[in-house]
């Protein structure tokens, strides 16, 4: 079995530009479970990175302090938490308020999930009492969202470090968690209790609703850049979508072979990418249930019994760049791959032992990846220039779904490249 195709060659394939890492201590019981980084995750402003080193801990780091470091080699936090504060005085000596500093979050249990969140004062909440919350989030205000072992959701002040909620429902492990994109401060949480639960950050963290369908762990789940749309998936081959506006489901995407363990919509809403055990990610059109493409981690590919079981070509997980052109895969045969949507082998490849998760930065120009020893590291995405066609075809997809594409005046080709299918 091969990890590409006999038409690709693996030396020729493009070694993707490695940035720099993030390093934590070693202790003789780390070698023992609880030490992974389940989950790396951007502050949306760009301001903070984040990740679960392992024990309870989170750790949020300045990116532009990332970034400095790495231009200079790899980074050990556990002997520059002291060396780089990015923490600014004001002429009396006080601490200025809201300027990135790195710390230590001990969220008291094993942390699964993460999610940043910030709000919009002019986003109104959908709660019905408007009368008193013991919160107002203010539009300086940036949260982070902990999705923890014991079933809690620990929402922190990110610039203070501060716990401000303490969200208790799910009766199994938490392990992810999104916020809405459109600064509602909607926050969804999947759990190994079989549900995802809706909660309202403005309305002092009441949940909302309760989305039941999954019959095993629900992994991962994903807002639409327009909020209207979530996508969950999890210890089962069906990615479900829901509508988010009336809590309901709006169909189940079948395909996979195997548990889909993660997912992503493209920036402009008009893709979603699943990764799954199956060897495989299928890239989506959401709005009709086609799939649009297959990138494969298996070749010849595994037949739906085999693709049902263990091998090492699991894919952990799958992260759309924001440049709408590049998909980036964690797999178990020690691979990263960068894939370009326009073609059907991998545009660049890194190596990575023991990839769990990924995520692309604000900018999208650099690729985290967490490992199971607690540890980040970063790379480059492969730069294209996007094309016009391309830039404008994101624009139009943004306001408008499939079907609309397709009634428009225009010649089939138009069409067909606007849905994503030419390449």
């Amino acid at each position: 079995m091969a990890s590409f195709p006999d038409f690709v060659n693996e030396n020729e394939i493009a070694k993707a530009q490695f940035i720099g890492e993030l390093l934590v201590p070693v202790a003789p019981f780390d070698q023992k479970s609880g030490r992974e980084t389940w989950t790396v995750a951007f502050a949306p402003d760009g301001s903070y990175f984040a990740w679960s080193q392992g024990h309870r801990v989170v750790r949020l780091v300045p990116w532009t302090s990332c970034l400095s470091n790495f231009s200079v080699g790899s980074t050990d936090l556990s002997s520059a938490a002291g060396s780089r504060r990015l923490s600014r005085q004001n002429s009396d000596g006080q601490l200025q308020k809201n300027v990135p500093r790195e710390h230590t979050i001990d969220c008291g249990d094993i942390v699964w999930g993460l999610a940043f969140g910030s709000s919009v004062p002019e986003k109104q909440s959908r709660c019905v009492n408007i009368e008193w919350h013991r919160f107002r989030f203010g539009q300086d205000q940036l949260l982070l969202a902990t999705g923890l072992n014991n079933g809690r959701i620990k929402i922190w002040d990110v610039y203070t470090g501060k716990l401000l909620l303490n969200l208790m429902d799910h009766t199994e492990l938490v392990r992810d968690l999104t916020f809405a994109p459109d600064g509602s401060l909607m926050l969804v949480s999947a759990s190994k209790d079989k549900t995802l639960r809706v909660w309202d950050l403005k309305d002092d963290g009441n949940m909302v609703k309760v989305l039941r369908g999954h019959q095993n762990w629900v992994y991962c789940c994903a807002f639409s850049p327009d909020s209207s749309v979530l996508c969950s998936v999890g210890a089962g081959k069906a990615v479900f979508l829901w509508n988010m506006d009336k809590y309901t489901l709006i169909r189940k995407l079948e395909g996979h072979h195997n548990d889909v363990v993660s997912c992503e919509f493209s920036p402009d809403g008009a893709l979603l990418a699943t990764a799954s055990y199956d060897t495989r990610v299928i890239v989506w059109d959401p709005h009709t249930g086609s799939v649009l493409r297959e990138f494969g981690h298996l070749f010849p590919p595994p037949s739906p019994i085999f693709a049902g079981g263990a091998n090492d070509r699991w894919v952990r997980s799958v992260a759309f760049c924001h440049d709408g052109l590049h998909i980036a895969s964690v797999t178990d045969d020690k691979l990263i791959r960068f894939w370009s949507i326009e073609e059907k082998s991998p545009q660049a490849i890194a190596p990575l032992t023991n990839g769990l998760c990924s995520a692309f930065s604000t900018g999208g120009s650099i690729l985290a990846a967490g490992t199971r020893n607690g540890s980040v590291h970063f790379w480059a995405c492969p730069q294209t220039i996007a094309s016009l066609q391309h830039l404008c075809r994101m624009a139009l997809r943004r306001v408008m779904p499939t079907d609309k594409v397709r009634m428009l005046p225009i010649p089939p080709p138009m069409v067909d490249y606007l849905s994503y299918k030419a390449n």
